[in-house]
């Protein structure tokens, strides 16, 4: 090794050793001809020090121009700074390393992203995201990174401590829909076909189960070619789970288990086991989303009912149309929100599909009063604040709709208030189960149905009747985890009849001729003796960016994509060359 410590290691139990210690130049000062180095590498920071003013002499040639970024490799003896030159936000803050020997290692040029910059010091994103050999060596980031390490050995060690078997599965299989659209990678010896790169293992892990490997995991590589948002990447990680022999609670309780280790050892957070559970109907009418923030109230309430009592012709129509007039109280909202604030509230929800926003403010007498109060008597007034407990200075905004677009604006308005009002502690972390989701929904462009979660998962047992005539009230062995209003992982019990996975296909739309094509080998298997199975998706990338209270998923993950899913180092995706494209039979339409 070129050097015997980090530099994050030395301390006062060092002191008078002869060290080596080899990083890079996070910044230096030069003070009367003694020069001030910080060294970094990812272990920390140590002060080094050429020329101290109170010893003899220099030795050190400093005609070697040290300057931020450079390489160097310094040896000298380890001394306790000066009175009062201690720096207690440093492990190593007590100590300093004289320098008796210099070598430069490797210079740098003038780096356009600074290491140590603060964050509102940092250069755009995309810039950062060019030079992201140096956006990587902050220490913000590789906490992070570290911080990864650390939990995906956790999850590691927590399934092979239950027996679980780590199999990896390819990442060239066959096209199948999932959702979203695959990677095709083409074939050079079986020309015009086309290998897809893996949504999940799902198809794999299912085969695992019928084959006898009851407890699989895999830490898992898998790419979606969709539209970006902060929290999605093409290429991602998830921990993949399957099980054999369970039911939706054997798997919800593993991983209940798992949240517990993670927060415990990484947020020194207790959590309380089971982990609070819901179904996907009562999410919507209380919350108007699947996947709930559960760190604050604000719960939707029907008003439907009393709605038809007032006068306003808005409210009338929709409830005598069969929509819904539903409201949130935010606490203390009136007293935030000026009329400014309103407005602008309603500017959003027109965003979401909403014409407009009614409201009204809770009064210090504890009456409600709005604009359109006039066509409201006292007595349905009354009646609203008591449904809607509201209280002086409280803020009560309405949506009147269909049932899905009130839950999509209360939703929207819901999160807005709750961030802008800091209704939450930002560092909380709420852990949540929402369960029995719809089998089944309606393509808005087909009107065909589609799969809620995916086409191998399993009905309640008491609605598999439903299937022949009534598909839209099935009920599903489904399962998300919800972490501070985030999705963190989905997951289902599997169908291992053959004759009802066929019947789901044949539903979907998917032809008998089509079934054996695409899955015939699924349908051959779960006819040889397959076991009752399920089991979970949990996206890594999106832990390690809940765990770390961090605002983009590209903060967690070493080499990301932007939004237009492309990697600005690499300058990927390129082109290729005419030969390539030739030996894979394919020609490009401009």
């Amino acid at each position: 090794m070129l050097r015997t410590h980090t530099c994050g290691e030395l301390g006062e139990l060092n002191v008078g050793q002869v060290a080596t210690l080899c990083g890079w130049v996070d910044s230096y000062r030069d003070h009367g001809g003694g020069l001030f180095v910080d060294l970094r590498d990812r272990y920390g920071l140590t002060q080094v020090v050429f020329n101290p003013p109170d010893t003899a002499p220099g030795v050190i040639d400093l005609s070697k121009t040290v300057r931020s970024e450079f390489v160097l490799k310094v040896t000298g003896v380890v001394a306790l700074r000066p009175d009062g030159m201690a720096n207690p936000k440093l492990a190593t803050g007590k100590i300093e390393l004289r320098v008796t020997a210099l070598e430069v290692l490797n210079k740098s040029l003038t780096p356009p992203v600074s290491p140590n910059a603060h964050a509102q010091d940092l250069p755009g994103e995309d810039l950062r995201l060019k030079h992201r050999y140096l956006d990587l060596r902050r220490p913000e980031l590789q906490k992070v990174l570290i911080m990864r390490d650390r939990m995906v050995k956790g999850m590691r060690d927590y399934f092979a401590d239950h027996h679980f078997i780590d199999v990896e599965t390819p990442c060239l299989g066959r096209s199948t829909p999932e959702g979203a659209r695959d990677y095709l990678v083409p074939s050079r010896v079986h020309h015009g076909a086309f290998y897809a790169l893996p949504q999940s293992p799902q198809l794999y892990k299912q085969i695992l189960m019928i084959a006898g490997y009851d407890r699989y995991v895999q830490v898992a590589r898998c790419f979606r070619d969709e539209d970006l948002r902060a929290d999605r990447q093409p290429e991602f990680t998830q921990l993949d789970v399957e099980m054999s022999f369970v039911d939706s609670d054997d798997v919800m309780g593993i991983i209940d288990g798992l949240a517990a280790k993670l927060a415990k050892e990484e947020l020194g957070i207790e959590l309380t086991l089971p982990l609070p559970r819901m179904t996907y109907d009562e999410a919507m009418e209380r919350f108007g989303h699947d996947a709930p923030d559960l760190r604050f109230g604000v719960e939707i309430v029907d008003l439907s009912d009393l709605a038809p009592q007032s006068e306003f012709g808005v409210f009338k129509a929709v409830v005598e149309s069969g929509g819904k007039v539903r409201a949130i109280n935010v606490p203390k909202g009136g007293e935030h929100y000026s009329r400014r604030g309103i407005d602008a509230l309603t500017e959003f929800v027109k965003g979401f599909g909403a014409k407009g926003l009614a409201w009204f403010k809770c009064e210090e007498d504890g009456k409600l009063n709005s604009t359109i109060a006039k066509f409201f008597s006292p007595e349905l007034l009354a009646k609203f604040a008591q449904r809607l407990g509201s209280k002086p200075g409280d803020l009560v905004l309405f949506s009147a709709d269909n049932w899905e677009a009130t839950c999509k604006v209360l939703h929207a308005l819901r999160t807005k208030v709750g961030r802008e009002m800091q209704l939450y502690d930002p560092q909380a972390m709420h852990f949540s189960w929402v369960v029995e989701f719809p089998m089944f929904a309606k393509d808005e462009e087909s009107g065909h149905w589609a799969a809620m979660h995916h086409p191998f998962t399993a009905p309640l047992d008491e609605h598999v009747s439903l299937l022949d005539n009534d598909p839209g009230k099935m009920r599903a062995k489904a399962y998300d985890l919800v972490i501070n209003g985030s999705e963190a992982g989905g997951g289902t019990i599997r169908i291992h009849d053959s004759e009802v996975q066929s019947k789901v296909f044949a539903l979907l739309g998917i032809d008998d001729a089509t079934q054996q094509e695409r899955f015939g080998f699924l349908l051959d298997a779960l006819q040889y003796g397959a076991p009752p199975h399920g089991g979970i998706a949990l996206g890594i990338d999106r832990w390690i960016m809940l765990f770390g209270r961090l605002e983009s998923i590209r903060d967690c993950i070493a080499f990301p994509k932007t939004q237009k899913a492309s990697d600005l180092m690499t300058d990927a995706p390129g082109r290729v060359d005419a030969r390539q494209l030739r030996d894979l039979a394919i020609k490009l339409v401009e």
